[in-house]
């Protein structure tokens, strides 16, 4: 396998109660919990970071998988919604990918979505390991 980067960042503090910094300076984050879980939903958290990660790479290998097949793509987003869930003792995660396509016929749009969906690095890293549910929407 060859690496084409690698990102670093470093939490100090108490996790959700923190800070997440990257050494370049370019991410530098308080994290709190959200209100939800008891925090004061001041700053951010993971889950929000890790719905914006994923997001952003999803989109970045529809538009990938789009430029490969000739196909014009325009105006297209992609919501990332992370949940936090508690399963025994422990907690897990799951996702929804909410992608829009303007102008593109859904049966289309969802079968790029899919295929993207089968390249993205965040779908690879976390299929059979989490819930994850890639839908097109209209809106």
């Amino acid at each position: 396998m060859e690496t084409l980067y690698t990102a670093e960042a470093l939490s100090t503090g108490q996790g959700r109660e923190g800070r997440a910094q990257t050494p370049d300076g370019r991410l530098d984050l308080v994290l709190t919990a959200p209100k939800e879980l008891g925090g004061s939903g001041i700053g951010t958290n993971p889950e929000q970071l890790f719905a914006a990660g994923y997001s952003a790479c999803f989109h970045s290998a529809l538009n990938t998988v789009a430029r490969a097949r000739k196909i014009k793509v325009e105006d297209s987003s992609v919501g990332g919604r992370v949940s936090l869930h508690r399963e025994g003792e422990g907690y897990k995660l799951s996702v929804e990918l909410e992608v829009v396509i303007p102008g593109m016929d859904h049966d289309a749009a969802q079968e790029l979505a899919d295929a993207a969906h089968a390249v993205c690095p965040y779908s690879n890293a976390t299929r059979g390991n989490i819930d994850v549910t890639v839908t097109v929407s209209d809106d």
